[in-house]
């Protein structure tokens, strides 16, 4: 499971939550991985400060927003940790769904980040992964901060389109061809085309493969409905 399983050594493990039967839903779920020990708990920022200057451990797993003590929000706590204890692995837990946030948490320094709306199971997962030196970001992470990113790519485009070049690029892509979309918005072939070959052109676009490709990685159509044009 870890670098020193195959030692008599347990790794010393300081966990910090708000809410008590959080915490100890925690520490009944750690206690009985392999090789593993808590020697400290807190319930605020102030505490597990507490704590790790107390005992030296091997890892930390904290909630990103506890109210009270003296370090601000999640995101100082994490800073502060970080730069206080850089070679400790740290795994923040969180109901945090701005994706924002979430990259902030990993630029910080996080070692592990998993959504509360994650499986349980995958703490053990995260533990594995920041004790092997690797980070880890659970699913609904990694699903919140891909779908901003789309979000963004699509706003870039509807900021580069108007709105009938964007509804023209729209159903082209979607697998209509351009008398199809004539006839469906009541427009001539000539002025759907005009309109297609604009959208292409403020997009540098170059061919029909480089609009579907750029259409599903902005978020203009989904990957399935690519698939289904095909």
């Amino acid at each position: 499971m870890i670098d020193n399983a195959e030692s008599s050594t347990p790794v010393r493990a300081i966990i910090a939550d708000d809410h008590p039967l959080v915490l100890l839903a925690i520490e009944n779920l750690m206690v009985g991985y392999p090789n593993m020990q808590i020697v400290g708990r807190a319930a605020d920022a102030t505490e597990l400060f507490k704590e790790v200057d107390r005992i030296p451990c091997d890892l930390v797993l904290m909630d990103l927003y506890m109210p009270g003590g003296l370090y601000g929000d999640g995101l100082e706590t994490v800073r502060q940790l970080k730069l206080r204890y850089p070679d400790v692995p740290l795994v923040v837990l969180t109901m945090e769904t701005e994706a924002a946030a979430l990259k902030k948490v990993i630029a910080l320094g996080a070692d592990g980040l998993i959504s509360k709306r994650d499986r349980i199971d995958l703490i053990h997962v995260a533990v594995v992964t920041v004790l092997a030196h690797e980070c880890y970001l659970g699913p609904a992470v990694r699903s919140m901060i891909a779908d901003a990113t789309v979000m963004q790519r699509l706003d870039f485009v509807r900021q580069m389109l108007s709105r009938r070049e964007l509804e023209v690029f729209t159903l082209y892509a979607s697998g209509l061809g351009v008398t199809e979309i004539a006839t469906r918005v009541g427009r001539s072939v000539k002025t759907i085309s005009a309109q297609k070959c604009t959208a292409m052109r403020k997009l540098a676009l170059h061919s029909d493969s480089e609009l579907f490709r750029f259409a599903v990685e902005h978020g203009v159509i989904s990957e399935d409905g690519l698939r289904n044009r095909r």
